[in-house]
């Protein structure tokens, strides 16, 4: 759960503040593990693992970014899932450094002093860089470059009429949002000890955009909301009295007709102090 809110914390700097629709977060998420894992191999310590794996991402989702300052809405939205099918092909095929769909496995723990943390102290720590992430995001998005954010959202004619850096902004924000989920997939790769192609697909970016999006995309504590319904959602229904042929198709049933009538009745999210039935800016293209 902590990981998750991570990378969804810093997806909200693009899809809730600029209104960038992404579907490539699994591809940056990803990057940062297989990062860590192949450095760590190899003897690196965790933090130059993790934090090479940040600058990759980060310079990655910049250069991506620039087709954005040409196109938006659909098209847009399809060069991010372009990115990730890319991202899924080359780590199934490069097989010398990825290990292909065998993946890497036995990834050292934790260690940035040094000292490898494990359960409860690998816990706290994931927590600690929470909230950290929740300080650093939501003091952005309350900043003047959260404001031009939040005007390349609702009227980016009007926001560069104003003489803003849309360009800039736009790039800045792929910037922070591919480093966030690269700085969460080091932990994931400590965390499972293990990182295959599989876990870090389309599926994965459906899933923090998803929960961006029902928690209150844009808000500061939207994300966390929406990573503890959908973390803990699928934990509850394991626990209903449902026989087992076909206890796993209606628990699936059960969630996701929960996520429609959210979506119907709050689809601008739960924590979205906008009115109800109007569109977030995200999807208004």
């Amino acid at each position: 759960m902590s990981i998750f809110a991570i990378v969804a914390l810093s997806l909200n700097v693009l899809t809730g503040a600029a209104g960038i629709v992404s579907l490539a977060t699994g591809a940056f998420f990803g990057l940062g593990a297989y990062t860590t894992a192949i450095l760590c191999k190899a003897g690196a310590p965790s933090l130059v693992a993790q934090l090479t794996g940040v600058a990759i991402a980060a310079v990655l989702s910049a250069v991506i970014a620039l087709p954005a300052l040409r196109v938006r809405g659909v098209f847009l939205l399809l060069v991010t899932i372009a990115v990730q099918i890319i991202f899924t092909v080359v780590a199934q095929s490069w097989i010398s450094v990825t290990g292909g769909d065998a993946g890497i496995s036995r990834i050292p723990p934790y260690s940035p002093f040094g000292v490898p943390l494990r359960g409860v102290s690998f816990l706290l720590v994931c927590v600690v860089m929470v909230i950290a992430m929740y300080i650093f995001c939501r003091f952005l998005m309350s900043s003047p470059f959260g404001a031009v954010l939040r005007g390349l959202r609702d009227d980016e004619t009007g926001c560069a009429a104003l003489g803003k850096h849309v360009g800039a902004a736009k790039v800045t924000a792929f910037a922070v949002s591919g480093g966030g989920a690269a700085f969460a997939g080091s932990l994931y790769a400590h965390y499972t000890a293990f990182v295959d192609p599989f876990s870090f697909d389309l599926s994965v970016s459906i899933l923090m955009f998803l929960i961006v999006v029902l928690g209150g995309a844009g808000t500061a504590n939207g994300p966390l909301l929406g990573v503890l319904i959908l973390t803990l959602l699928p934990e509850v229904f394991k626990f209903l009295p449902l026989p087992p042929g076909v206890a796993a198709a209606v628990r699936q049933l059960l969630y996701g007709v929960l996520l429609v009538a959210v979506m119907y009745f709050r689809p601008q999210g739960i924590l979205s102090a906008g009115p109800v039935g109007r569109p977030m800016g995200a999807l208004r293209t």
